[in-house]
């Protein structure tokens, strides 16, 4: 038996955008741009015939002027200039294959989506989950984090006229994007009224906001394209926490029967990351069980998605179709009001409306056939209600198909087995993961960690080892020198000496990328110190000292 029709979907935007599947940060990122700037709208594709090769990129920057004045005899070496779009410009797919195809320019300049190919540039609704993210974000971080994203993505466009402003100083690559983009003259918001939905974890969402704010507080001092790359590591990070997080919480509400769960656990996932010392095995197999621990709880997050997604469908019918129920004030549903609906009060309109739909999918199931599905046999002769049987053969026909696509959803946004990711996997069939915190997702998260608020402002400052890695916990869950609360009181011996080791490790990993150097043996005295000053208003150094 297959499930068709309504009864097969499975993505509830009140929960996530996501669509649960492989997702690419840099096609994220450029599906991100239109909605920053059509306040939260899609975009509507270009007209085009073909779709774009990395040649056809590479013959425009080769006659653009601006690009020239930065190269010597950049004309004279096509074949030189062809490699470098596709390799450094370029986010390809299969790459190297036969049917390799652009997916789109890097997202180095907002206007790049324009120039995106629709078949190889999908986002799987991270893009959209990012935007309502921001835009819920609370004490105005939200909206300040969209404007400054806006502004930082969209130099040299004016966003009254559309047009390109003259004068403007960007790197070599976006003067060549911005001159393929005067060529598109048919660019405009999509129609179609996006769904807006508060994020259920709300300060997942203002850490964001605040992390992004910081991050782009850097923009005068670093890199253009390597501040883009910090923003795209910084978003996959957000977004795995956030869903790691439900993971957790969303079979919570369902088995409370409310949404008081959520204003119980403020704090986030907590998970114990290795620092990647070989000759520590202990602390291998302690993120092993941190990173199992979670993952254990998809088939939970699965039955429990598939309970609020068809609530709100019999909260669809019941209130607008027969009128039995009434929608809240603002007319919509939250998902608190769905898993409330779980209480014995609605018992008898829950049963009545589900035992139709069993009935339905019952009926699809035999498909003619006189026989009933094996499957559904075995949950009907249970004996359970019409509801309850229902999602149970949602989980039955589905629940393994789902496990496979939140695992390699949340395999890509925790960015496996890459230097700004948080999770390793070796490449033996059914190997373990586990939580490694990767060199350059330390670097992205040790820029923020450094900025402090000054009259309004963004400085750097020096850190000490111990609030660093009190900041790490506090903050996103990370824990490397000690065990989560609850756990502490049971640590062994060996616990405690990996942990050790593993701060350790932490504090080599900080020598190496340039933010820590021993100055003392004294554990107070130890500080992290930033690679790029932000001074105060008053002329003082990163330590508050004159020069």
């Amino acid at each position: 038996m297959s499930i068709k029709g309504r009864d097969k979907e499975f993505r509830t935007p009140k929960v996530s955008y996501l669509h649960w599947q492989h997702t690419e940060m840099d096609r994220v990122l450029t599906m991100l741009f239109p909605r920053l700037k059509f306040n939260g709208y899609g975009s509507r594709k270009p007209p085009r015939a073909n779709i774009l090769q990395p040649e056809e990129f590479a013959d425009e920057m080769m006659l653009s002027e601006e690009v020239k004045q930065y190269f010597e005899g950049f004309d004279e070496h096509p074949s030189i200039v062809h490699k470098w779009v596709e390799t450094e410009l370029l986010d390809v797919v299969n790459r190297g294959k036969s049917n390799q195809a652009v997916a789109s320019p890097r997202p180095l300049h907002g206007e790049t989506y324009k120039f995106r190919n629709s078949k190889h540039c999908r986002d799987y609704g991270a893009a959209e989950q990012i935007y309502w993210m921001l835009y819920y974000a609370r004490k105005g971080k939200g909206q300040a984090a969209r404007d400054t994203l806006k502004r930082f993505f969209f130099p040299g466009i004016d966003h009254v006229t559309g047009r390109h402003e003259s004068g403007t100083v960007v790197d070599v690559e976006t003067q060549a994007l911005l001159r393929f983009d005067s060529q598109v003259t048919q660019d405009t918001q999509d129609s179609k009224e996006p769904e807006r939905f508060p994020p259920l974890l709300i300060d997942q969402a203002d850490t964001m906001a605040d992390d992004i704010l910081r991050l782009l507080a850097y923009e005068p001092h670093i890199p253009r394209s390597v501040l883009v790359d910090y923003l795209k590591t910084l978003m996959a990070f957000h977004l795995a926490l956030y869903h790691l997080k439900l993971l957790q919480i969303l079979p919570k509400l369902v088995k409370q029967r409310s949404d008081n769960a959520l204003a119980s656990s403020p704090d986030p996932v907590a998970l114990v990351v290795d620092m990647g010392d070989v000759n520590n095995p202990h602390m291998v197999e302690l993120a092993r069980k941190s990173t199992d621990r979670l993952y254990r709880q998809i088939p939970a997050f699965v039955q429990a998605n598939f309970v609020v997604k068809k609530l709100d469908e019999m909260a669809e019918y019941l209130s607008k179709k027969t009128g039995k129920l009434t929608a809240p004030g603002a007319g919509v549903f939250t998902v608190g009001d769905l898993v409330s609906l779980l209480k014995p009060e609605h018992d008898a309109e829950r049963q009545a409306y589900f035992k139709f739909r069993l009935a339905s999918l019952i009926e699809e199931s035999a498909s003619g056939n006189e026989d009933i599905d094996p499957e559904i046999r075995d949950v009907t002769a249970m004996g359970l209600g019409e509801f309850e049987s229902f999602i149970e053969i949602l989980m039955a026909y589905r629940g393994k198909y789902h496990r496979q696509y939140i695992t390699e959803c949340l395999d890509s946004l925790l960015l496996k087995n890459k230097e700004n990711g948080l999770l390793a996997q070796s490449r033996t069939k059914g190997s373990p993961r586990r939580f490694v915190l990767g060199s350059k997702l330390l670097e992205v998260l040790l820029q923020v960690a450094v900025l402090t608020q000054d009259d309004g402002r963004f400085v750097t400052r020096e850190v000490r080892i111990e609030e660093l890695l009190a900041f790490l916990r506090s903050r996103y869950g990370l824990h490397i020198d000690r065990l989560p609360e609850g756990a502490q009181a049971n640590s062994s011996i060996l616990d405690r000496r990996a942990l050790r080791l593993n701060l350790e490790a932490f504090k080599r990993r900080l020598r190496e990328i340039g933010f820590y150097e021993d100055l003392s043996d004294a554990y107070v005295t130890q500080k992290v110190s930033p690679r790029y000053a932000i001074e105060r208003n008053d002329g003082t150094d990163k330590n508050g000292r004159h020069a």
